[in-house]
């Protein structure tokens, strides 16, 4: 339910802030007050598109804020969604700003949103009704949708129908891709199958690449390895020069203070490190005569090592950067071709598949259109009331459901609205035989119906009234005040006293002139200026008697809604 609505430097208007009640809400004023921009600018809160020519003159932006109840809304499922966190009094805050230069902002409950994400909100929040609606439901399009809103059975089946058809055009399409382009496919397999073929023979191993590199680089310098290791034995064990070799000092070192230390025991720490050091150099003497003895100067061997590398390095310039890289696209061409190789198998499992979602997509659209007969007999006899209602006694409105010869995403059915005002004569396709008032007052009769099954809390109406007037009018206004005091919270824009009689609140907009610059103010109305707007609004002159009158129209308006 719409709570405050807060629109700044937006047309004519400077500022207004309009506080609006559960119930009906009339807004009323001269033609050319504002009264439609008020509509637009609830318009542009809940997501139709704006444009910087709706700002004020001399201003350099518009903003427009609106608050909303949603605490008896479903509305919370898009939030969590969005991941907009709720305010704690059951409040949704809809701020929205355009500058000249074309920036747009949109806020909800402080999070900045997408056009599309407030158009999700907007769609949830108000049901807007005025012209512009009235001439869409001249289209067959829009009856197909309001008969599928009709049936909560149908909107189930419905959605099970459209994934099952997806899946459907899905399959289709991978079917046509499968078969055409023979050709192509044999190529395509050939080419895997040799490529695969070269991979598989390399044989490779993660680390090898590695592992070659280390082997190649000992084997390609094995000489100078052997002629260093032999100078560390040489010098380790024989010396150089005229001087011993180095073990052979240890060992005399060893030996001299083995002797220094049998009288002062301050040697012993210097003879444990040098003779440590020297059973560590005679153990790495050892270590060197042994890899002197293992180096392997072999020529056939390095060159058997040099080609293993150059075919990983060959095949990284086909596959990959890596050797792990030529592994993983080998795993995906093998899946590819075994795919292809199986072409013949998996053509005849994606036919079955096909055949399969053909009949189900069949079933359902069958189930649908028996649904949608129902349904749509049901919602035309309704229709049928409720203009009898609003004066149109002897109108009859059909829902013609029929069978077309292609599926599609809604199933396979077209609806289409037909109407007949007077007996006699057949019913028509409405845009074909519906008048102006008629079009308003069946808009208005499908709404009733419609409305009943929706979650959406507020409807704004806005020239409900056109070419109508007299009793039919108060039948208009009892129709509208029943959905505000059953079903919804109502805005509706009205010329005709009959329908704001029976507001909960009464808005008046009127163009006032200050400092030379025209504007639009709201007001809402107490009790004895809302006499004199009815007065006004009924005979066009304030006298005592269009005040009497209007009195008692607004006695009739209390006594009626009282015996609801």
């Amino acid at each position: 339910m719409l709570k405050s609505l807060t629109v700044v430097n937006f047309a004519l208007i400077d500022r207004v802030d309009i506080e609006f009640v559960p119930g009906l809400n009339i807004l009323t004023g001269e033609t050319g007050a504002g009264k439609s921009i008020l509509i637009d600018a609830l318009s542009v809160i809940t997501g139709s598109r704006a444009s910087s020519d709706s700002i004020r003159s001399g201003a350099d932006y518009f903003r427009v804020e609106a608050v909303f109840d949603i605490s008896d809304i479903a509305i919370r499922e898009i939030l969590e969604d969005q991941g907009i966190p709720p305010e704690e009094d059951g409040s949704l805050l809809i701020a929205r700003r355009m500058t000249r230069h074309g920036k747009n902002t949109i806020h909800i409950n402080g999070c900045q949103v997408p056009l599309a994400t407030l158009r999700r909100f907007g769609e949830a929040l108000v049901d807007m009704h005025g012209q512009h609606e009235n001439q869409a439901l001249l289209k067959p399009g829009v009856h197909l949708t309001l008969t599928d809103a009709f049936s909560a059975e149908i909107r189930s089946i419905l959605e099970e129908y459209r994934k099952t058809y997806k899946l459907w055009q899905k399959t289709k399409s991978d079917l046509m891709s499968l078969a055409r382009d023979s050709r192509e496919r044999l190529q395509r397999e050939e080419m895997l199958a040799w490529q695969t073929q070269e991979i598989a023979t390399a044989a490779l191993t993660p680390e090898e690449e590695e592992r070659l590199e280390s082997q190649i680089k000992v084997l390609a310098n094995a000489e100078k390895i052997a002629n260093a290791v032999s100078r560390s034995y040489m010098l380790l064990s024989q010396g150089n020069r005229g001087f011993s070799g180095i073990v052979g000092c240890l060992a005399d070192i060893k030996h001299e203070l083995e002797l220094a230390s049998r009288y002062d025991k301050a040697i012993e720490q210097p003879l444990a490190a040098v003779t440590e050091s020297l059973y560590q150099l005679e153990d790495t003497m050892g270590e060197l005569r042994a890899y002197q003895e293992s180096i392997d100067h072999n020529p056939a061997k390095l060159a058997k090592l040099e080609d293993r590398l150059d075919t990983i390095y060959k095949l990284k310039k086909k596959y990959g950067a890596t050797v792990e890289d030529i592994l993983a696209y080998y795993e995906r061409a093998c899946s590819e071709l075994s795919a292809i190789t199986n072409h013949d198998e998996h053509l005849a499992q994606l036919t079955k598949e096909e055949n399969a979602l053909a009949a189900a997509v069949a079933q359902l659209a069958d189930e649908l259109g028996d649904l949608r007969q129902r349904a749509g007999q049901e919602m035309g006899k309704q229709i049928s009331a409720h203009l009898a209602d609003l004066g149109m006694n002897k109108a009859q409105f059909l829902v013609d459901v029929r069978r077309s010869e292609q599926y599609s995403a809604n199933g396979a059915n077209e609806v289409f609205f037909l109407f007949s005002a007077n007996p006699g004569e057949e019913p028509k396709p409405l845009h074909k035989i519906a008048s102006g008032g008629e079009l308003s007052r069946i808009a208005l009769a499908i709404k009733t119906v419609c409305s009943e099954r929706d979650d959406i809390a507020t409807m704004v109406f806005d020239e409900v009234d056109t070419g109508i007037g007299g009793q039919t009018a108060q039948k208009v206004a009892e129709k509208i005040a029943r959905i505000a005091a059953f079903d919804k919270q109502v805005l509706c824009i009205t010329h005709l006293p009959q329908i704001a009689s029976m507001a909960d609140s009464h808005i008046y907009i009127e163009k006032v002139v200050e400092a030379e610059r025209t504007q639009t103010r709201v007001t809402t109305l107490n009790l004895a200026a809302q006499l004199t707007e009815l007065a006004r609004m009924a005979s066009g002159e304030i006298t005592q008697l269009s005040i009497d009158n209007a009195a008692q129209m607004l006695e009739m308006a209390k006594k009626k809604k009282a015996n609801w």
